[in-house]
């Protein structure tokens, strides 16, 4: 299937990915970024069992074969679950098994536009990587896809495109907003007039809703007594607003949320240090997995600003990279 334009979001927490469906609606997905090594062999008679088939493909990425997808295991022994936390995450083979797996999914096989998105912080560097890594030729195991070409967009920019097509004529090109997007790993934010960013004023730093998970795991195993490698299982259980189920206790974790708000008071202190005070900005725009995590701090550290946390958090920037590529597009084709 060819698509014209193909958005990946491949972040540290979930990979999420939209495109135009033949039908011109939307179509989107989403799986937790995880990609631990394919089991070399599995149970025989996988078919006649009567389990539920798993949804997950194997990726091969230098001859490497990894799983991926919605139903990849959240655990593994000793926390090895194929979780990629580094600030080069896109020179890892986890990012492009990742991203090959929203390929995979979602049945596109020839992309004329591939719209990615990098952090504030990294990217220029990651631009050029993206660009060099991804265009052309691909076979990772389910048949050739074809990349004509790649556009890398700053993380958080997608969020505001969203947002503002959500509101239609209620968004004026003249308005400041800062964009903050609350990532698993990293909290990125432009300030932007409009659609035109500021660089002076944009940024990144370590954040994110790992770090709240990995607070509140060190308080459950002093708590508990025995120590605690399920990180994911904890970030889940957040995001569902759900139990962390522990050795046969089901653990309520808003004590322990409250216990690690210092954290995110800390990262909304460096967030108002880097920008500064914001007379003028119309609305702070909360995007990311971990953003409910943080509102409550954000809140406080700009308290005369109207904080707006976008539906659809998770998908926010891969829906609006997907509405920068098709206008990339239409200008080329303007163009031509």
């Amino acid at each position: 299937m060819k698509t014209p334009v193909f958005a990946v979001d491949v972040g540290y927490g979930n990979t999420k990915y939209a495109y135009r469906a033949a039908s011109g609606n939307v179509a989107t997905g989403m799986f937790p970024s995880l990609s631990p090594l394919a089991p070399i062999s599995r149970l025989s008679g996988d078919r006649k069992s009567t389990l539920t088939t798993r949804k997950v493909a194997t990726v091969t990425i230098g001859r490497i074969e990894y799983e991926v997808g919605p139903d990849v295991p959240i655990t593994a022994a000793y926390g090895r679950t194929g979780r990629a936390l580094t600030d080069d995450y896109v020179l890892t083979d986890n990012y492009a098994a990742l991203l090959f797996g929203a390929i995979h999914f979602s049945g596109v096989t020839h992309i004329q536009r591939l719209v990615l998105g990098a952090s504030v912080k990294n990217m220029e560097k990651d631009s050029a990587v993206l660009k060099e890594r991804f265009v052309g030729e691909h076979d990772f195991g389910h048949g050739r896809v074809v990349v004509e070409r790649v556009a890398v967009i700053p993380q958080p920019l997608g969020s505001l495109v969203f947002a503002g097509s959500a509101r239609g004529d209620s968004f004026r090109p003249d308005d400041a907003h800062l964009v903050v997007d609350v990532g698993y790993f990293a909290i990125d934010w432009v300030y932007a007039n409009g659609f035109k960013m500021d660089h002076n004023r944009s940024g990144s730093m370590p954040g994110g809703a790992s770090q709240i998970a990995q607070r509140i795991a060190k308080l459950i195993a002093r708590d508990e007594g025995e120590e605690i490698d399920e990180i994911e299982c904890i970030d889940k259980a957040l995001r569902e607003s759900a139990p962390f189920f522990f050795y046969g206790k089901n653990i309520d974790l808003a004590p322990y949320v409250k216990l690690a708000a210092p954290i995110a008071a800390g990262v909304a202190m460096e967030l108002q240090n880097g920008v500064g005070p914001l007379p003028d900005v119309r609305s702070i725009i909360l995007s990311g997995g971990g953003a409910a995590l943080y509102a409550t701090a954000i809140r406080r550290a700009f308290p005369r600003v109207v904080i707006e946390v976008i539906d659809t958090l998770c998908l926010a920037n891969a829906r609006g990279f997907l509405l920068i590529g098709e206008t990339l597009l239409a200008r080329e084709r303007r163009t031509a």
